[in-house]
């Protein structure tokens, strides 16, 4: 049984590494070539980057923090690692959605004024994604250690 349990967390710990690299990939294309006013696969680069975007968040929900939300976790260390870890990554979560609510309707994307702000909120968001991965590492060495 516990070492059933310990597979189950390894293949969620690495179906979660795989999905942050795939995002860290596309962040890497839109932050090193970012999309400029009136280049026409604004809307098709930066709607993939929010899906990808989302699908990693909602893969360390699922594969991660759900299963201390479930109270699968008894070894008191990593309760503990993690107690002090998801509040600030709950933190850089509402950081994520904003950037998210703010560039994925490709209706709108094009818009100047979002554009010319792109560079500074890819910044800002490069910055939440390395603490939120930091944490989320935390988490994780933890629960393998």
């Amino acid at each position: 049984m516990e070492s059933e349990r310990r597979t189950v967390t390894h293949n969620s710990i690495d179906e979660l590494v795989i999905t942050r690299t795939q995002l860290l990939s596309l962040y890497n294309e839109i932050a090193t070539h970012p999309p400029q006013i009136g280049d026409a696969q604004v809307p098709e680069l930066l709607q993939r980057f929010c899906e990808s975007l989302i699908d990693y968040t909602a893969a360390a929900h699922f594969k991660l923090y759900q299963y201390f939300d479930e109270n699968r976790e008894r070894r008191r260390a990593v309760l503990d690692v993690a107690e002090k870890a998801f509040p600030r990554i709950s933190q850089c979560t509402d950081s994520i959605l904003d950037f998210n609510d703010k560039y994925d309707h490709p209706e709108t994307i094009p818009d100047d004024d979002k554009l010319a702000n792109l560079r500074t909120d890819l910044s800002c968001l490069g910055e939440t994604l390395a603490d939120r991965i930091e944490l989320e590492d935390e988490v994780i060495r933890a629960l393998v250690g």
